[in-house]
């Protein structure tokens, strides 16, 4: 989504913010609001900030102090949505398919975004673009794990 909408952190978070004010609205949405409103409603600990926009815009949520960005967090949800509608890498559609039988599919999906943020945390450290080849190593492994 940085693509999408460029790489301000207010900007980017504004997205959230307005689709789910126009979703709350009963207005409509386009395929991506659709897939964005998709994932904020499987986490309502957000709905609260998402409704203060002020809030949203400028919180800061520094990993050392153990805060996790709730925009990150959503956005390796939508990522994830995006790697199963294109296939890519290929077989993560079956790998996915496969923690969701063992896991159910809201924890399936908690394990993959571990995997990715795994992936681009090692990338941003190393100054490389992710390695999506090593996607699906990692959810092999994370198989066996359980994810609440």
């Amino acid at each position: 989504m940085n693509m999408l909408y460029g790489s301000r952190r207010e900007t980017y978070r504004q997205v959230f913010v307005d689709t789910w004010a126009r979703f709350r609205a009963g207005q409509p949405l386009d395929a991506m609001g659709e897939r964005i409103v998709s994932v904020l409603q499987r986490h309502p600990e957000y709905h609260a900030l998402l409704a203060d926009r002020d809030l949203a815009l400028a919180a800061d949520y520094p990993p050392e102090l153990g805060m996790s960005n709730p925009f990150a967090h959503l956005s390796l949800h939508i990522a994830l949505l995006e790697l199963l509608a294109s296939e890519q890498p290929p077989g993560i559609v079956q790998e996915f398919a496969k923690l969701c039988a063992r896991h159910g599919r809201d924890a399936a999906e908690h394990l993959v975004v571990d995997c990715l943020g795994e992936l681009i945390w090692q990338a941003q450290r190393d100054g490389r673009d992710p390695d999506l080849g090593a996607l699906l190593p990692c959810l092999r492994g994370a198989s066996g794990r359980k994810k609440s």
